[in-house]
Formats: C-alpha cells, structure tokens, sequence
C-alpha cells in the first residue's frame, strides 16, 4: 500500500509543478489537461479552462504527489489540517530544500537546530501547502 498526497491549486497547478521542480528536483511522471478528458454534457469544461491541468503525477524523491487545477476558481488554495514532511539526508541538504519552499512563502519556524536534530523548520510555500523539513537523524558515533 502507499498513501500519495493529492492536492488541488485552483487553477495555480502549472505554476506549482514548475516551482516543486525547482525546489526539490521533482520529476514530471504524468500531466493530463483539461481537454485531454473525453466530453462530458453534464460537466463541460468552459473554454478558458481547457488547458488547465486535471491531474499531474510529480515524483519527488521516493513519493508521488498528486495534483491539479481543482475547479479553478481562482481564490487561494486552502490547504490545512496536514503538513507534508521532507527528510532530508544531511543539514545542507535540509537547509537548501528549506530555503527554496520557504521562497515567497511564510517561515513559520525557522530551521534551526532542535534536540532530535541537526535541522528542522516549517513553513508554508506561496501556493499555501504546509511543509515540514527535517534533517534524518544521526545517532551519536559510540
């Protein structure tokens, strides 16, 4: 089983990738738009949305996150109740993926030292995604 986050942009989605991209060196497994779906009556897609994303595959490290437009309505994405979480090899490493999220975003604790690690912080990026970056921890040589 695998659990992969699936997150909705509000018409943002394309902007997002490319900073995930950017950020973390996510890699573009899948990205269907709009107009790629077949017709349906019931739902037609109006035509300033067609080439809007309906869904989109990124491979970020050993996970997959999911994503899309949502409706598109154009109002900030709400996302809450949830962080996603990177664990980063070393405290550079840690501190560089800190930095590039944290990039036109809030830091809502600096990354810093703490007593499980060398590096932890959090923040929320500039599309509202809550994140939390920590450094794995090393136990003490014996």
């Amino acid at each position: 089983m695998e659990i992969q986050p699936y997150l909705f942009f509000n018409g943002r989605c394309e902007e997002a990738i490319a900073f995930y991209r950017s950020a973390l060196g996510a890699q573009e497994l899948m990205k269907l738009r709009m107009k790629d779906a077949p017709p349906d009556p019931a739902r037609p897609v109006p035509p300033e949305h067609v080439d809007k994303i309906l869904h989109a595959t990124l491979v970020i490290g050993n996970t997959h996150v999911l994503m899309s437009d949502g409706e598109c309505r154009g109002d900030a994405a709400v996302h809450a109740g949830f962080s996603l979480s990177v664990t980063a090899d070393d405290q550079p490493s840690g501190e560089k993926y800190f930095n590039a999220l944290s990039d036109g975003g809030q830091v809502t604790m600096p990354f810093q030292q703490t007593f499980w690690t060398s590096g932890f912080g959090t923040l929320v990026d500039r599309f509202g995604v809550p994140w939390m970056v920590n450094v794995r921890h090393e136990e003490p040589a014996a």
